[in-house]
Parts: C-alpha cells; structure tokens; sequence
C-alpha cells in the first residue's frame, strides 16, 4: 500500500498516469496487468484523499455585520468526495 505521507501528489498522479499508459498500450502481460492496476487503485485513493484534504483547507472570506473581513474554514469530511459513475473511473 502506498503510504500518504511518502508520495506528493504531483508523484502519486504522474505515477498514475504512466500506469494509465502502459495498460493503454497493452504491452505488459497478464500478471503485471493486474499488479500495475492495483498499485493505480491505491495512488487513485492517495490522490482522492489529498485532493479532499485540500478542498477542506479552502478559506472563503466574507464580511461580518461589522465590515471587517473574516475568514471561515470549509468544513468537509472526507467521505464528501463527489461522485462518478462507475464506467468513466478507469482507477
């Protein structure tokens, strides 16, 4: 399993996307098939996870019945990952 802390997301996602090619390409044989799409579902979950852990950091600023600008934290847990249908997630 991929550790979250050990991979940034621009290595796990660019990890991806050369797994992405080379079952693209058909060249590996069964066995690496299998192995290359396991380790593309655990960077898909990396990626997943840091992408929610950032929404969750997003500040909005606004401003209070006083006019002074205050910031407020998005709150957002991290099953709130937005949904997509089956067909379209190839990871």
């Amino acid at each position: 399993m991929v550790e979250k802390k050990s991979i940034s997301f621009e290595e796990a996602l660019r990890e991806l996307e050369d797994i992405a090619e080379k079952l693209e390409r058909g060249t590996l044989s069964l066995e690496d098939s299998i192995k290359a799409y396991e380790r593309g579902m655990e960077l898909k979950k990396v990626c997943s996870e840091r992408l929610v852990d950032a929404e969750a950091k997003i500040e909005f600023l606004s401003k209070a019945p006083s006019g002074e600008i205050v910031k407020s934290a998005v709150k957002k847990k991290k099953d709130d990952v937005p949904s997509k249908p089956v067909e379209e997630d190839l990871f």
